[in-house]
């Protein structure tokens, strides 16, 4: 829509903008009027291109082809252009017959600060012709109040706060229609039931809703600030309501005229199972959180013990095995640190590697002077390939320091790029090298041959650097990333 805009037509940010609020909230016009909507914009040439277009999940489609993009058809455009003459909505006197099935047409401009940037074609498919019932009746009418709106520069209302909760309601799933004063005028079937529901016993129509709902709120759970704002129909915006474990989506549309409230369109959406769902989702996570954490302080506490162990050992030889292992477990319970601290099992391994590159290096060179230097980025890593990788890369960098750089000091530098699921990682030293015949048999060497096989899926190559010191090449795949 974005492209469209741009190429026919000379609008300023601000009017694009207000045709992509429109087009985000006019699925409701839609489905109330039973039409789809399809928005005709005007262009530099001096004609009428679709940009967008919508259909009624409450009735049949006139349209089912796509209509985006293209020019607008004889029979129509005179009626857009009248609209965008007069500026004022523009309804057909007679249905008007496409070989298949009668359509009735109405064109709506689209106003934004007294201009008018578009019009929008309301087209309603009249093949089952037959008397409306009540709560089509009442559908229709709303309908045309939102589109009354539009003409008026009232709609789409741009402080619309729908909320970040899922379950938003739509028309189908309750409709409520409130006067000035918050009281009902007309709740369909599916919205009485709702109300039953949540513990409504008496009338509602003619009831002030806020009134009916008030007493039904236990005292000690939690009210939403906005709940009376939305139940009087006094802001565009959405919230829920609980009660005796029910829960209801509320999201009102005040009707405006000129500026002046006249009621409001309320829907309702009984959301109970999903807001249940949420709650063991949330719960889950905490117990996973405090199973993550719960791990690291037992790792910590390994670590602890062989660091006391290791001050106890007379071995300069078990010293060093223990504090080797020391230092891996210590590796291990900073990857569960970092899962502990979100909701997705993923890390940033860029943090988590950051944390223990420098004390590995500072710890393995000993008294001789080694820098450290990262370039590229590693991105999030899936909690299940986190800790191979990061057992990995603290043998490759101690590895390096301890053979190549005890004794000269040195630099070691860490070059990751990532391309999807792929990373490749370089660990480079500038060191005293791999000798002729180097021995690759050591416990470190084993540990990490064993993770990048088994538990990476990947290869990894030793190879001297001709300027001197040794070069580290891991390719692996990381688990491919979901949306979490």
């Amino acid at each position: 829509m974005g492209d469209l805009i741009e190429n026919h037509s000379d609008l300023s940010s601000q009017d694009a903008e207000w045709l992509h609020l429109l087009v985000g909230d006019w699925q409701v016009i839609s489905d109330l009027s039973f039409a789809d909507l399809v928005l005709w914009l005007p262009t530099t040439d001096g004609d009428l291109v679709a940009v967008a277009h919508a259909r009624p999940s409450t009735g049949a489609t006139v349209h089912h082809d796509d209509v985006v993009g293209r020019r607008a058809p004889a029979g129509l455009r005179t009626a857009l252009l009248q609209a965008l003459e007069t500026k004022e909505i523009n309804r057909a006197r007679e249905a008007r017959w496409n070989g298949s099935f009668a359509i009735r047409e109405e064109a709506i401009p689209v106003v934004r600060a007294g201009r008018i940037l578009a019009v929008v074609a309301r087209e309603t498919h009249l093949g089952a012709s037959r008397t409306p019932s009540r709560l089509e009746l009442n559908y229709v009418e709303s309908a045309d109040e939102l589109c009354g709106m539009i003409a008026r520069g009232e709609f789409p209302l741009a402080n619309a706060a729908t909320g970040p909760r899922r379950g938003a309601p739509r028309v189908g799933d309750g409709l409520v229609r409130l006067n000035s004063e918050g009281e009902v005028l007309y709740a369909s079937p599916n919205a009485l039931s709702a109300f039953h529901r949540l513990g409504v016993s008496d009338e509602v129509v003619g009831q002030s809703l806020a009134e009916v709902i008030t007493p039904l709120l236990e005292d000690h759970s939690p009210v939403d600030e906005s709940l009376p704002l939305v139940v009087m129909g006094r802001a565009a915006w959405r919230t829920d309501v609980e009660a005796r474990g029910v829960s209801l989506s509320l999201r009102a549309v005040p009707v405006t005229e000129y500026g002046q409230r006249v009621g409001a369109v309320l829907l309702v959406r009984d959301v109970s199972e999903l807001r249940r769902r949420e709650r063991e989702l949330l719960t889950k996570d905490a117990t996973i959180r405090e199973i993550h954490h719960r791990v690291k302080n037992n790792l910590q506490t390994v670590a602890a013990l062989l660091r006391l162990q290791a001050r106890r050992t007379d071995s300069d030889e078990a010293k060093s095995a223990l504090n080797e292992a020391m230092r891996r477990v210590a590796t291990i319970a900073t990857v569960h640190e970092a899962l502990s601290q979100t909701i997705d099992e993923v890390v940033d391994f860029d943090e988590v590697f950051g944390r223990t590159l420098r004390l590995v290096a500072d710890v393995a060179a000993g008294e001789a002077h080694v820098k450290t230097v990262r370039e590229g980025a590693f991105g999030r890593v899936p909690a299940t390939d986190a800790t191979a990788l990061a057992v990995v890369l603290t043998e490759l960098v101690t590895n390096a320091v301890e053979h190549g750089l005890a004794t000269t000091g040195g630099t070691v530098t860490i070059n990751s790029r990532r391309e999807g699921p792929m990373l490749r990682v370089s660990v480079i030293d500038d060191g005293v090298g791999m000798g002729e015949d180097p021995q690759m048999k050591g416990l470190g060497t084993q540990i990490v041959r064993t993770l990048v096989a088994t538990e990476l899926d990947g290869t990894i190559s030793w190879q001297p650097v001709p300027s001197g010191g040794t070069e580290v090449v891991l390719e692996a795949r990381v688990g491919e990333l979901r949306d979490y």
